[in-house]
Formats: structure tokens, C-alpha cells, sequence
């Protein structure tokens, strides 16, 4: 717990925000306080929600002064608890909802962090232009929370991380001080990037309250299918072939297991079976291309000589964008399909792509047998390394005891993970949940660095405190 915050900070802050730009009402809070999957609650004496960066700049100046420590969120879609205060200030970014400049020759855009991927995304095509970031939350998040978690997504394969998409960064320092950085270059090989320290820092090292964004031309086709394959070895061998067929055209390349399929279909209302039969896993893969046509061909060419060599079981096209709504909505309720099964360990984890089925294999083999009974879930971006890998309680067993072994459980598919040279944090970032157990898989120089960077830009430690090292 933080220590508290003192009476005449909270009546500085207020004041500084004046009417509308602060809450104590509980009601307004209570949706704040909580994350998503409902494992984390927190308190705080005031939600702050300024509605330009000056005001952000009040607001961290008043607390820098006071060394009293801030929690920023955006969307408070993140999933390792970073955005949740025990008694810090929150410091929400929902207000500053401004886009402040498009560039349809220049290929980029400016928009304040409150503003949602969705709305993202509509600012770009407005333009004639695409943003290809793509999560399941884009209703929810926020560029200034995507940018702090450096998040991943479905199109990751062909496109990047947002690191990729970022060109600028305007933020307000731990001191209170603004530092300007909206470039719109390129190339910048002046030193030191600023930005690329902000990016992925999770809020403690500023908090971002604008962002310089990569556009994209949009593409005359696009086609997505979902193939059965028998094992992930037969997916990765697939990714392997649709790389090699489509000239580097897929967009995403994304596995689910039956298991995971399943709950889906059993818990979310509209959902159908992807194929007729049922199969042991599927892959969801979309490809996109400047040349009217070409996606659909290259698609159609990858499926008919995978099911010809038996490296595929069964596939279907969508055929119009409501049906290639349809099946992205089995892969985007993955998570959301579990949720009413019980405790789940959730794991967010990396390897490099050719040893995804090694992992889950490996993985999957250690649980079950130290653990029999227990359900596993894997899907994800495979396309990229990146698995979430869930363990769920036993079908008819109470939520209690297994959540009692989730560190246990961690470990077990964390030291997999740190064998194959992977990461323990894919997208999702460490927040407060997995920092102190990343040390465990961080060198001594590293860390040493790490620490050596935020002692130097936040010598209090007041900015999101309880967040990475």
C-alpha cells in the first residue's frame, strides 16, 4: 500500500482541475478500481481527469512536489494490474480525446491518448488510410495505454508492435515538466530516442499524453479462412507454407485449440461452429494485398494444395465480410469464453516461432501430469511467438485451491519459456503482477540498467511505483 496522501494535496489537485476534471463518487470510481478479469481491485483518494497536457502537468508538478505517487490509466484494459492503484492518485486519460492533426500525404496522425483504437481507426480511414493495429478491446483502449504497454495484437505478423507505429511522443515527465516529441520523421538519428524509453515503460517513466501515428495505404484485397490442422507442429509447418505461398501477405496468422473453441461457442451468444466436423485445432489466417484479387487467389492456392498433402484437414473461406466477421469472433472470445469455467492461470508468454509447438507441448505435458485434471487452453498469435496459455481448474473443481497454485503453476511454464530463450511477458506488459518474477529471468546487468534509467527520469519513484524494477 502507498502511504497516504495528505488532505491539502487532494484540495491542490482539485482545485487545479476545477469542475468536471476530478471524482470521489464511488459510482464513478468503481469501474476504475477494477480489472477486467476481476482478480485485482485497488482504492485511491481522487481520480484525476485532466483535459489537456497542461493539466496533466499540473497534476504531476503538485505531486512531485509532495512525492506523492501517481497511477496513470488509460482504457484500464490492461491485464497485469498495472493500471490499478492501492492508494496512489489515478490519473485517467479519458478526457484528452483530442485529434489533433491527419496527413494523408505524410502518412501520419496525431491523437491525444484518450483516443480509442476504434476511433483510431475511423480517424485514419477518413483519410483514405489504415491504422493496422488490431486488438479485441479496440472499443476500450486507448493509444495513450497502448503506446505505455508497447501492445501487440492480430496484425503484429506483418506490421509490428505499436513501437513500430509510433513516430512521436508527447509526455509529461515525472518532474511535471512537458517534453515535446511529436515528430512525424522517419529518420531522426540524433542520440538517445526519448520515445522508445517511453514506450513499454507502463507509466513510470512519464505519462504519455499524445502520440505520432504511422498510416497506411489501404489494400484492394483481403481474405480471411480458418483451417483444422491435427497438431500445432502442423500449424507452424502451415505458417511456414502461407509465408512462402502469399509472398508475405498474411496479415494474421492466429491458432485455437477445440478446447478453447468450445467454450467460446458454449458461452457467447451467436457464435457457430467454424467447419462442419470437429477438429483438434484450428487456424484462423487472414491475407491482404495492394492488387484486386491477389488475397483471395494466394489464400485459395495455400488451402487446396495443404489439404492435397494432408497438412490441413478441412478449411473454409469466408465469403463475405459477415462471415469473416464470424469467424474472428470465435478467435476474439477465446478469453471471454473461459471466463464463466472458473480460475484460470493465465499465462502471456513468447518463443520464437519455431518452437511454439515445442512449448506447448512441453508446457501441457509438465501441468497435466503435476496436475491432472487441469484444462488447458492455448491459442494466439502464432504468427509471432506469442501464445496465451491457460491453465483452467478442473471441470467440477473449486476455484479456491487452484488459484492458491498459480504461482506454482507460473513457474513451471515460465522456466519452459526461459529454456526456449522466450519472454514471460509477451504483450500484455509485467504491471504490478509478474515484475518482482521477472527478476527471476532478467540479468543482474540488466536490471542494473533498467533501474539506473528510472532513478534517473523518477529519483522519488512516484510515478506508477509498484510497476517493473
Amino acid at each position: 500500500m502507498t502511504k497516504p496522501v495528505p488532505a491539502d494535496v487532494v484540495s491542490r489537485l482539485k482545485a487545479v482541475l476545477g469542475e468536471g476534471g476530478w471524482s470521489q463518487d464511488p459510482d464513478r470510481l468503481t469501474p476504475k478500481l477494477t480489472e477486467w478479469r476481476g482478480r485485482w481491485t485497488g482504492e485511491t483518494p481522487l481520480l484525476a481527469l485532466p483535459r489537456s497536457t497542461a493539466e496533466v502537468a499540473a497534476v504531476v508538478g503538485i505531486c512531485a512536489a509532495q512525492g506523492v505517487a501517481i497511477t496513470p490509466q488509460g482504457g484500464n484494459t490492461g491485464l497485469v494490474a498495472g493500471q490499478i492503484p492501492q492508494g496512489e492518485i489515478l490519473l485517467s486519460t479519458e478526457k484528452l480525446t483530442a485529434v489533433r492533426n491527419v496527413d494523408a500525404f505524410d502518412d501520419v496522425m496525431v491523437l491525444e491518448a484518450g483516443v480509442t483504437l476504434a476511433k483510431a481507426h475511423e480517424v485514419a480511414l477518413s483519410v483514405g488510410r489504415r491504422f493496422p493495429l488490431s486488438l479485441a478491446s479496440e472499443g476500450s483502449c486507448t493509444i495513450g495505454g497502448l503506446a505505455s504497454t508497447n501492445a501487440g495484437g492480430t496484425a503484429v505478423l506483418r506490421y509490428g508492435v505499436m513501437r513500430e507505429q509510433i513516430l512521436g511522443i508527447e509526455a509529461v515527465l515525472p518532474n511535471g515538466e512537458v517534453w515535446n516529441g511529436l515528430k512525424r520523421l522517419r529518420k531522426d538519428n540524433t542520440g538517445y530516442d526519448l520515445k522508445h524509453l517511453l514506450i513499454g515503460a507502463e507509466g513510470t517513466l512519464g505519462i504519455i499524453t499524445a502520440a505520432s501515428l504511422k498510416l497506411y495505404p489501404l489494400l484492394a484485397s483481403r481474405c480471411v479462412a480458418i483451417a483444422a490442422v491435427a497438431t500445432p507442429h502442423d500449424a507452424i509447418a502451415l505458417l511456414a507454407k502461407a509465408k512462402d505461398e502469399t509472398g508475405g501477405a498474411i496479415e494474421a496468422f492466429e491458432l485455437m485449440s477445440r478446447l478453447g473453441v468450445a467454450f467460446a461457442l458454449k458461452h457467447i451468444p451467436g457464435l457457430r461452429e467454424p467447419l462442419e466436423a470437429v477438429h483438434p485445432w484450428y487456424v484462423l489466417i487472414e491475407t491482404a494485398s495492394g492488387e484486386p484479387g491477389a488475397a483471395e487467389a494466394a489464400m485459395e492456392r495455400l488451402l487446396a494444395g495443404t489439404l492435397e498433402t494432408g497438412l490441413i484437414q478441412d478449411a473454409a473461406i469466408a465469403q463475405t465480410e459477415t462471415q469473416a466477421h464470424a469467424f474472428w469472433a470465435v478467435r476474439e472470445n477465446q478469453s471471454g469464453g473461459q471466463k464463466p469455467e472458473g480460475a484460470a492461470w493465465k499465462h502471456d508468454v513468447s518463443v520464437p516461432v519455431s518452437k511454439v509447438a515445442d512449448f506447448i507441448d512441453q508446457a501441457t505435458a509438465a501441468v497435466e501430469t503435476r496436475w491432472p485434471g487441469v484444462r488447458v487452453v492455448a491459442f494466439g498469435h502464432v504468427g509471432d511467438g506469442n501464445v496465451h496459455y491457460d491453465v483452467l481448474r478442473a471441470d467440477g473443481a473449486s476455484d479456491a485451491p487452484h488459484d492458491a497454485l498459480r504461482d506454482e503453476g507460473a513457474r513451471i511454464v515460465h522456466d519452459i519459456v526461459a529454456a526456449m530463450n522466450g519472454s514471460i511477458s509477451a504483450e500484455h506488459g509485467l504491471g504490478a503482477m509478474k515484475s518482482v518474477e521477472a527478476l527471476r529471468y532478467k540479468s543482474a546487468v540488466e536490471v542494473q540498467a533498467l533501474r539506473a534509467i528510472r532513478a534517473a527520469l523518477d529519483p522519488q519513484r512516484i510515478m506508477n511505483p509498484r510497476v517493473l524494477f
